[in-house]
């Protein structure tokens, strides 16, 4: 019934529009559940511009609302099937299937397991739609799916969902559904690769305690927000795992690479020189901070600020800034040159909250120049005033 050519349009025509508005009027299809049309309009809403390609395709039915917040960004899942080989690829927790379409285009054959029947059917019309063919949609339990298709596959996809009632509690794998680490030697029996997507707010010591055979962790950021984890598990490895940092841009992407609990080398410091640098999100998520220093050259402001200077402009992943000015956290230099005035302010291993520099020295937010409230190497607390590179 969603499916009829006025119900698609009147959905069309009606995204962006204000749900609860919508809701208070006569529904003009009396033969359909006026829930349902809405829920239409709200989740293609909402798949615009987070998924453009089924926003764009016609006749295209979404689930509800919370299978288009939970599933992956195009670009995410695009990542994510350009570092997954193989031939083969079956995705134990299917949902909204935007992965699986991405990994279809690369791998010959993959497999949807989705618990949930109805959408497992929705997902099914949508492929069809998309015109893709090499995806197999199974319903049910995707562990008895596994048991009963009983044959090897080059990758297994696993993104576990948290369980209701673990709420406030600290993110553990266990609490999800499926168990990953409790499952883990089963899965092993159907590959030797195993990829478990996670959100971002996983960290990362208690995601390799827990899952063990770790090889590689993708964090995934996209326009400098993480957006997932990505887990790289490999039968019988052995070694330090390496971590692989993405920020998708629009025109680009910054990467940074490094290997966990690899040999530390000394970590050069220095006083601010002529560049400021401040790594993306994906890079302050990893906790590689001493390895920035190396891998692009540069030198640290502190152990504890996570910030970086040089007086030779480097390329860098993150925000690079031209420092004006370095004056030392004191009455007469704050009077002098920020107080009254408008900045924007971003604190690091600073003593003070940024709500209350501003409240203190009447800093408006905005406008042009960018304040950094730090620690240098000599434990001196500092400001940098700087412009954008």
């Amino acid at each position: 019934m969603i499916l009829k050519p006025e119900i698609q349009a009147f959905v069309d025509k009606n995204v962006g529009e204000s749900i609860s508005k919508l809701a208070l009027q006569k529904n003009p299809f009396p033969d359909v559940d006026w829930i349902k049309i809405l829920n239409q309009i709200e989740a293609k809403t909402k798949a615009k511009d987070k998924l453009p390609t089924w926003f764009s395709t016609s006749s295209v039915i979404y689930p509800r609302k919370i299978s288009i917040e939970q599933t992956s960004s195009e670009k995410a899942a695009s990542f994510k099937a350009s570092i997954i080989a193989g031939e083969s690829l079956i995705d134990l927790t299917g949902g909204f299937g935007v992965d699986d379409y991405f990994f279809a285009k690369k791998i010959k054959e993959v497999a949807h397991c989705e618990l949930d029947s109805e959408l497992s059917e929705i997902v099914k019309h949508n492929f069809k739609q998309l015109n893709i063919t090499n995806i197999s949609c199974y319903a049910g339990d995707s562990a008895q799916t596994l048991k009963t298709l009983d044959r090897k596959w080059d990758a297994i996809y696993i993104d576990p969902s948290r369980r209701n009632d673990v709420k406030g509690k600290v993110f553990m794998l266990k609490d999800c559904l499926p168990n990953v680490p409790e499952n883990l030697e089963f899965y092993f029996k159907y590959s030797t690769a195993i990829f478990v997507k996670t959100a971002p707010l996983l960290d990362i010591s208690a995601g390799i305690s827990e899952l063990k055979l770790v090889k590689t962790i993708y964090i995934i950021a996209i326009d400098n927000e993480v957006k997932e984890l990505l887990w790289e598990l490999e039968a019988s490895f052995s070694g330090n795992t390496t971590i692989k940092t993405i920020n998708i841009l629009k025109d680009s992407s910054e990467k940074f690479d490094f290997i966990l609990n690899n040999l530390k080398t000394n970590v050069p410091y220095c006083l601010p020189q002529k560049y400021l640098y401040e790594p993306n999100s994906a890079i302050m998520k990893s906790g590689g901070f001493d390895e920035v220093s190396a891998f692009f050259n540069i030198n640290k402001l502190h152990k504890h600020s996570h910030l970086y200077s040089s007086d030779i402009l480097k390329p860098f992943a993150g925000r690079t800034f031209i420092i004006q000015q370095s004056i030392l956290y004191h009455k007469t230099e704050m009077k002098s040159f920020l107080a009254n005035k408008q900045a924007n302010i971003t604190t690091r291993n600073f003593p003070e909250s940024v709500e209350s520099i501003r409240k203190k020295w009447k800093i408006r937010d905005g406008g042009n120049i960018y304040c950094f409230f730090t620690t240098d190497m000599n434990n001196e607390k500092i400001v940098l005033i700087c412009t954008k590179k």
